[in-house]
């Protein structure tokens, strides 16, 4: 095994942990993956973050295919593995039912731009992708449709799913549409949100492209 993938697996392994942590995931609902080249790497079905190790990391080929001898992949594998095929531009996918998206999911009610941190999703709401059932080839393709160029949505009825160029990148996209899925809702609770316009929406968007600290070439 390469080093590359050693850290890998020890990612995915973190990353569900922090979910658990963070309160964006419970019991053994929720799954991870990460690009390893031409294959994937993805969690198990079943397995509780507790008890989640390196070693029981599912790798998949490109054929779907993985080691008899070792875990299942997660039941959402399709999904993971569709949104990794259609879109070069992630390494990273977190799936997770944390308590107010998933509310807000199974309203079947999008984010809208109430605050400015909605566009972290990469656009000026967060959709709602339709239902379908969970590890199914339609909820695969319901999620990549309704993704599109985004980097979050949520699932009708189910959670919420985010894809990122790294895993690090996607856990915080998670947490962040979890905390405007709960602004969202006590807004609910007054009468509502003010939204802003989708000419700050844009601006908005281009202000986050020059964000933080970037790497120099």
């Amino acid at each position: 095994m390469s080093e590359q993938e050693t850290k890998l697996r020890e990612q995915v392994v973190e990353v569900m942990a922090a979910m658990d942590a963070r309160g964006l995931n419970r019991g053994t609902s929720g799954n991870v993956s990460a690009r390893l080249g031409e294959d994937m790497l993805v969690t198990p079905t079943g397995v509780p973050p507790s008890m989640l190790a390196p070693e029981h990391i599912v790798r998949m080929a490109p054929d779907g295919s993985f080691d008899p001898a070792g875990m299942k992949p997660s039941s959402e594998w399709q999904m993971h593995w569709k949104l990794l095929q259609l879109r070069q531009d992630v390494n990273a996918v977190v799936h997770c039912h944390s308590r107010f998206a998933t509310t807000l999911a199974c309203a079947n009610k999008p984010i809208p731009a109430l605050h400015y941190m909605v566009a972290v999703s990469g656009g000026p709401s967060v959709p709602v992708a339709p239902y379908a059932t969970f590890g199914s080839a339609e909820l695969a393709e319901a999620v990549c449709e309704t993704l599109s160029g985004q980097f979050g949505t949520l699932m009708a009825n189910h959670g919420q799913i985010v894809v990122a160029p790294s895993l690090k990148q996607a856990l915080l996209i998670a947490e962040e549409i979890e905390e405007q899925a709960a602004i969202y809702w006590g807004t609910l609770a007054i009468g509502g949100p003010t939204l802003l316009a989708d000419d700050e929406m844009t601006r908005i968007a281009d202000r986050f492209r020059s964000y933080g600290q970037k790497k120099k070439p």
